[in-house]
């Protein structure tokens, strides 16, 4: 069974970084096509952020994060990371963690319905 826990979240000054962290209960990811980080914002929907290719490498990003966060995993694939760089209020969100075992494409891989595992998710407030 597939239990995904992200961790790192919190409250942080506009202006720090953050590095957000999803596990498998201990598995690795090796099994999944693709690891993603989605966010939803108080009072807005579920958005994309970030996704990492599990046999490729590549990774995906929403326009509005790119050049500020980074999507990464450890060498086991056994944690997916999010870094996230110049954290400002727009950031603030709760972090979920999101993973696929269906082949993705650089369409695909920003929808919601491409992961059926989800994490609880994380918050992070950026405040000052």
């Amino acid at each position: 069974q597939v239990q995904l826990v992200e961790s790192g979240g919190g409250l942080v000054n506009p202006g720090d970084s953050l590095r957000l962290s999803c596990t498998n209960s201990g598995r690795s990811f090796k099994s999944f096509f693709a690891v993603a980080w989605f966010r939803r914002a108080p009072g807005k929907e579920r958005e994309f952020v970030a996704a990492l290719s599990m046999m490729g490498g590549s990774t995906y990003y929403a326009e509005s994060v790119k050049g500020r966060f980074t999507v990464s995993r450890d060498s086991a694939k056994a944690t997916v990371f999010l870094h996230m760089n110049d954290l400002n209020s727009e950031i603030t969100a709760v972090y979920y963690c999101a993973a696929s075992t269906w082949a993705i494409n650089s369409m695909t891989v920003r929808t919601i319905r491409q992961y059926a595992s989800w994490g609880q998710g994380t918050p992070v407030t950026v405040s000052s």
